[in-house]
C-alpha cells in the first residue's frame, strides 16, 4: 500500500513542473532581456519546489514521478510565442495568486520557504502584469514603489466624488420630498436629516475600511518580518529579481539587493514597499481622519440644496435649491476635469444631467406618494 500523501506530492510536483516549463516557455518568448531573465529565475525557483516533493516521494518508496507537460501549459506557451508574453502573463498572474497560499496548510512545507516564494511570485507577477507586455513600467512601477499614491489627483478626487455624493443625495432627498408637497419646515428638517445621516454613514463607512486596511497590512508586515528573518536567501532573491524587472542589471539588482538586506530594518522597510505596496509607517492612513474628512466632504456637497430653505420657503425655495444644486454640480464636473483631461463644458453638463435626472425621478415619485396619501 502507498504511502497515503503520496497523490498529494505529486500534485504538486506536477503543479511545480508545469509552472517551470511555463515560465521557460514564455522566456523563450520575450524580447526584453531583463524580463526574460526574471522568468527563467522564476522556473529554476518552481524545479527547486518540484525537487523537494520528488525527494519526499523517493524517500516513502514512490515510483519515480514523470515529467509529462499537460495541454494547458502548452497552449498558454504557445499563445506567449505568438502574441507575446503580455498576452498570457495576466492568465499565468491569477493562477499564481490562487495558488499563492497553497502551501501554508501543508505540514512538509510548512518550515521551509516554499511558501513565502510562492507568495512573493504572485507578487512579482502582478507587478508585471500592470506593466502590459514591456514588463514593469510607467504607473505600474510607480505602484510597485509605493510611491505618487496620493498624486495623481487622487486626494482631489476623493474629495470631488465626496462632496458630489453629499450633494446628489441630498438633493434627490429634498426634490423628493418637495414633490410631496410637504412644508418649506418639513423640506429643511427632512434635509438636515439626511446630511446627518449621509455623512455619519460615509464616516463610519470610511472608519472601517480604513481600520480594517490597516489590520491587513500590519499583518502582511508581519508576515515579510516572520520570512525575512527564516529565509533571509530568499528574501534576497526576489528583491533582485524586483529589481532586474525594473530594468537594472542582474548584477546591479543582486547588489543593490545586498546592500538592503546587510539593515534588517532597511530591508524590511524596503520589502515592505516593493513586494507589498506598502508604506510601513502609515498603514494606510489614520482611520480617524479618514472618518472625519469623509464626513466634512460629504457635509459640504448635502448642504447646498437645504440653504435656501434657511431663508425662503414654497416653490421660490425649492427653484433656489435647484439652481444651486446645478450650478454646484457643474463646477463639480468642471473640476473634475482637472484629472480626466475632459471638456469643461461637457464634464460639467455631465454632471448636470445626472443630477436632474435623479432629482426629477425622486420628485416624481414624491409627487405621486403625495397625491396618494393626500
Amino acid at each position: 500500500m502507498g504511502h497515503p500523501d503520496a497523490a498529494r506530492w505529486r500534485r504538486n510536483f506536477q503543479d511545480e513542473i508545469e509552472s517551470a516549463e511555463l515560465y521557460r516557455r514564455v522566456a523563450e518568448a520575450e524580447d526584453d532581456a531583463v524580463l526574460a531573465g526574471v522568468y527563467r529565475r522564476l522556473a529554476e525557483a518552481e524545479e527547486r519546489h518540484a525537487a523537494f516533493w520528488a525527494e519526499r516521494l523517493r524517500e516513502a518508496g514512490e515510483p519515480e514521478p514523470s515529467r509529462r507537460i499537460g495541454w494547458r501549459t502548452r497552449l498558454i506557451g504557445w499563445l506567449a510565442r505568438r502574441f507575446g508574453p503580455g498576452f498570457v502573463v495576466p492568465a499565468i498572474t491569477a493562477q499564481e495568486s490562487a495558488d499563492a497560499g497553497a502551501y501554508d496548510a501543508q505540514a512538509e512545507a510548512a518550515h521551509t520557504a516554499m511558501p513565502g516564494e510562492e507568495r512573493s511570485h504572485a507578487r512579482l507577477l502582478r507587478a508585471i502584469s500592470r506593466g502590459g507586455a514591456g514588463g514593469v513600467e510607467g504607473p505600474a512601477l510607480a505602484r510597485l514603489e509605493g510611491r505618487h499614491r496620493a498624486a495623481s489627483g487622487n486626494s482631489l478626487r476623493a474629495a470631488v466624488l465626496g462632496a458630489n455624493d453629499g450633494l446628489l443625495s441630498n438633493f434627490s432627498l429634498v426634490m423628493g420630498v418637495a414633490g410631496a408637497r410637504l412644508g418649506s419646515e418639513e423640506i429643511l428638517i427632512t434635509g438636515v436629516a439626511g446630511l446627518v445621516a449621509g455623512a455619519g454613514s460615509m464616516a463610519m463607512g470610511e472608519w472601517i475600511s480604513v481600520l480594517n486596511a490597516r489590520e491587513l497590512f500590519g499583518r502582511q508586515v508581519a508576515v515579510e518580518r516572520e520570512e525575512l528573518e527564516a529565509f533571509p536567501d530568499e528574501e534576497r532573491e526576489e528583491l533582485a529579481l524586483i529589481y532586474e524587472a525594473k530594468g537594472l542589471p542582474p548584477d546591479q539588482a543582486g547588489a543593490v539587493a545586498d546592500r538592503l538586506m546587510a539593515s534588517p530594518e532597511h530591508a524590511l522597510d524596503t520589502l515592505s514597499r516593493e513586494e507589498l505596496g506598502i508604506d510601513p509607517d502609515d498603514l494606510g492612513g489614520s482611520p480617524v481622519v479618514a472618518a472625519a474628512t469623509s464626513f466634512a466632504l460629504f457635509a459640504v456637497g448635502a448642504v447646498i440644496p437645504i440653504i435656501p430653505f434657511l431663508v425662503l420657503g414654497g416653490t421660490a425655495a425649492v427653484a433656489v435649491a435647484a439652481g444651486l444644486s446645478v450650478a454646484a454640480l457643474f463646477g463639480l464636473g468642471a473640476v473634475i476635469t482637472l484629472m480626466t483631461g475632459r471638456g469643461v463644458l461637457f464634464s460639467g453638463m455631465r454632471q448636470v444631467a445626472i443630477g436632474l435626472a435623479a432629482a426629477a425621478l425622486t420628485y416624481g415619485l414624491g409627487a405621486l406618494i403625495g397625491a396618494g396619501v393626500g
